[in-house]
């Protein structure tokens, strides 16, 4: 989706979420975070510090096997709040209807269903597909490659450059994520 277009989705289709909604509160919590599916179907609650305001996704989850740390914006943070006061499942932080952890196929039907505008013809938007608009966004409002890259957690792939590269810079994304976070819900900064 061109990440012009992110904000009205987000007001027309996820900003807001009825308890038990799962799909949509994890699609929003994707789009804030520019997380992949999979790692936001499998949240747990013990990976959240909700004080510190920090999503700690354990390197087994993670495409690149490490450990990789997400600044909560201060709507992802509120999100994530707001399912752990309804309860909805004891370790799962969007827990399928059946308590189980939801199907990516959940979130494509869903972006299907809702015809989810996409930057390709005669397509619709995917969940991964946020990245990019996050990506493009990045670079757009002139964040450095650095911090758009560590906040999609892509590894370097030059094995000299990467062992220089010991700072997540998780300080220094996080306004960054909470400028995203005011552009997806149609809050001019």
């Amino acid at each position: 989706m061109p990440w012009r277009d992110v904000p009205a989705f987000v007001k027309r289709h996820v900003a807001e979420f009825k308890q038990g909604e799962a799909t949509r509160a994890a699609l929003l919590f994707l789009i804030l975070t520019a997380a992949r599916s999979g790692e936001v179907r499998g949240a747990t609650w013990d990976e959240f510090d909700l004080k510190a305001g920090v999503w700690t996704i354990p390197g087994e989850r993670m495409k690149a096997k490490e450990q990789h740390r997400v600044p909560l914006s201060s709507a992802a943070l509120e999100l994530v709040k707001r399912l752990k006061e309804q309860k909805l499942h004891e370790t799962l932080a969007f827990p399928s209807p059946r308590q189980k952890v939801l199907s990516d196929m959940v979130l494509t039907s869903f972006l299907r269903r809702v015809k989810a505008p996409s930057d390709t013809p005669r397509r619709v938007a995917t969940a991964h597909g946020f990245r990019s608009s996050f990506r493009d966004w990045a670079s757009e409002h002139g964040y450095a490659r650095d911090l758009a890259e560590r906040a999609l957690a892509h590894t370097i792939a030059n094995k000299t450059e990467a062992a220089y590269h010991r700072s997540d810079l998780m300080e220094q994304r996080r306004p960054m994520m909470q400028k995203w976070a005011a552009h997806v819900r149609g809050i001019n900064v």
